[in-house]
């Protein structure tokens, strides 16, 4: 009996997701898209040639360290030396173990990962509601992406769908998981944590300092973890290379400053002039846009200081009460606010990024049609910019003239949505308690 209404049950959810499916027009299309993504991956894995840039170097890097070195400076591939942390490591060692090293099993293995990654993309415009049904097909529509993923196999393409996996987390509001997924995403490659100022932003408004202290403490624990056979050993190599800071790239590679004389490009200057930009602009944000409904940055940060004093004197008056309080510190995020904030906080670090390569365009691809549809632009110059990023991202070598356009598209969506009104941060009592129940 107990197997028959399981049964019943497991049957009346199927049908009433398959209703949900058919009867909205953006899952419906979502799916569509998937499909036919799928078997345009088929198709490229099948017919078009591979491309040999980091595959071999990766493998070498991972046979060494499956061989014993556990010294990061002595681990190099033909490319040179290895610069990721740990958690990439793992991953290329998990790989080489399931292909033997081969190009094409692992292509496969990328395609359905791209398969995985997408699926979760739409999940979170599907959950944000902000991009119409029918711009969904941006998504899977850009040539240099699918090459990224299926003939080039970059570990980028990791970090971004382990960033996508904790950005769900983070709409589901659960934000002590979302943090170890992207302390695991940081782990695989350093570009993550372009959305760590604006993720610890969302942290303070939504929880109170404990669960802030106790979501980062776990963040850092991934990475001690990861780190720790590296950490044990040479902790200096692991730490300077892993998590190098002050690499200058090749001029030559460079897809959004390739105007820039070489010497301006490669100087200190340069460098230090892109990181103050990098800064006052997320500060402008944070503070104008971001806290607009708190009163801005400082306001925000004073009622929480309030709130923490006040706990404490609940909490030593009434030590009862402690997980009550703690709960009613916590505060239910608008879907839209998160992702609002994590695409814009990560683009404006691509707007600022002293060099972008090619594969770098997988870490704000996905979020770009979101990020369109934030400002306040008709349709059409949102898809004029949409394809003039694409285009600019698929000219090689770059020059002066693509690299140009592309920071003036770039240029023009950040001011789009600096220009566009700032939502509403907080879901209403109705809304908290649908967002508690879908998690």
């Amino acid at each position: 009996m107990p197997l028959q209404v399981t049964g019943t049950r497991s049957a009346s959810a199927w049908t009433k997701a398959t209703k949900r499916v058919i009867s909205s027009p953006k899952t419906s299309f979502a799916c569509v898209v998937l499909l036919a993504d799928s078997i345009l991956i088929s198709l490229i894995i099948s017919y078009v040639q591979y491309t040999k840039i980091d595959w071999d170097a990766y493998m070498s890097q991972v046979s060494g360290f499956l061989g014993g070195e556990r010294d990061y400076s002595k681990l190099e591939g033909d490319t040179g030396p290895l610069v990721y942390p740990a958690g990439f490591l793992y991953i290329y060692s998990a790989i080489q173990y399931v292909t033997g090293g081969q190009v094409y099993p692992a292509q496969i293995l990328f395609g359905l990962l791209y398969l995985a990654n997408l699926g979760m993309v739409l999940l979170i415009y599907s959950k944000t509601d902000v991009v119409p049904w029918w711009a969904l097909c941006l998504l899977a529509l850009s040539k240099r992406v699918h090459s990224i993923f299926v003939l080039r196999l970059f570990n980028d393409c990791f970090a971004t769908t382990l960033f996508h996996a904790s950005l769900i987390s983070f709409l589901y509001q659960k934000w002590h998981l979302g943090l170890v997924i992207f302390s695991g995403a940081v782990s695989v490659k350093m570009n993550v944590l372009l959305y760590a100022p604006p993720l610890l932003l969302l942290l303070i408004k939504a929880m109170d300092p404990f669960g802030v202290t106790s979501a980062g403490a776990g963040a850092a624990l991934v990475q001690i973890i990861v780190g720790l056979p590296f950490i044990l050993s040479h902790p200096v190599a692991y730490i300077s290379r892993a998590f190098n800071l002050g690499r200058v790239f090749v001029h030559f590679w460079s897809v959004n400053f390739k105007f820039v004389p070489e010497p301006v490009f490669v100087s200190k200057g340069f460098a230090l002039f892109l990181l103050a930009a990098h800064l006052i602009l997320l500060a402008i944000f944070i503070h104008y846009r971001w806290c607009r409904h708190e009163g801005g940055l400082f306001s925000l940060l004073h009622m929480k200081l309030v709130q923490m004093k006040l706990n404490m004197s609940i909490l030593s008056s009434f030590p009862l009460r402690r997980l009550d309080t703690r709960n009613s510190n916590s505060r239910v995020l608008r879907t839209e606010h998160i992702a609002t904030t994590m695409f814009v906080g990560n683009f404006i670090g691509i707007v600022c990024a002293r060099s972008l390569h090619y594969q770098f365009y997988s870490w704000y691809f996905y979020s770009l049609p979101y990020l369109l549809w934030r400002t306040p632009f008709p349709t059409w110059l949102r898809l004029i910019l949409f394809v003039t990023v694409e285009l600019c991202w698929n000219v090689y070598p770059s020059n002066a003239y693509s690299s140009a356009l592309l920071l003036g598209a770039h240029l023009v969506i950040l001011g789009g949505l600096w220009s566009a009104p700032p939502e509403y941060p907080y879901a209403d009592e109705k809304s908290a308690n649908t967002e508690k129940k879908a998690s």
